[in-house]
């Protein structure tokens, strides 16, 4: 007899939010009930929370919204070994995004800094389908995803799942 661990599928969801400070509340607040609604460890979720914060504020001040919508989309979602995966899409703008290393007194510069150090993967991704400058795209133009690893502690229970059947012979201690 072999024993059957199921998995809750992962969920995920996309949110349109307002191209401004006003859309990024709704969206932690959305983000974090979800995401502890699925079983997400809490760890994982403030800093899902926190990245999607500085996705959010980094498309505000350096991007546009995409097309005449004047929203950028908000992704998240559980990967498949329990951590989360969070993006947001914007319509671009005039630099791509790259940490950089601010002085100590400058007022920002620091959000792909904190995003680097709180996933275990990050990246950029140019959605306009290679058209020319001047044509707008309807899904967007630029997404800026993370992955925030699970805990610690969900890694090791993941390590620990095994099958029931591998251990052939248990009956003749019984």
């Amino acid at each position: 007899m072999a024993l059957v661990v199921a998995q809750e599928a992962p969920t995920s969801s996309t949110m349109a939010v307002p191209h401004g400070p006003a859309g990024v509340g709704a969206a932690r607040r959305r983000m974090r009930e979800e995401l502890l609604d699925s079983g997400t460890p809490e760890a994982v979720v403030d800093d899902a929370v926190l990245i999607l914060s500085e996705l959010l504020s980094n498309a505000y001040r350096h991007a546009r919204p995409i097309g005449v919508s004047d929203c950028v989309r908000a992704a998240w979602g559980r990967t498949a070994d329990g951590g989360v995966s969070v993006s947001v899409t914007d319509g671009g703008g005039p630099t791509r995004p790259r940490p950089s290393n601010p002085s100590v007194t400058a007022r920002g510069g620091r959000g792909l800094s904190i995003i680097t150090s709180l996933a275990r993967d990050w990246g950029v991704r140019d959605d306009r389908g290679g058209r020319g400058h001047g044509q707008r795209h309807s899904h967007g133009g630029v997404t800026v995803w993370a992955v925030v690893a699970p805990s610690e502690k969900d890694a090791f229970a993941s390590s620990m799942r095994f099958d029931l059947s591998e251990l052939e012979g248990l009956e003749d201690f019984g």
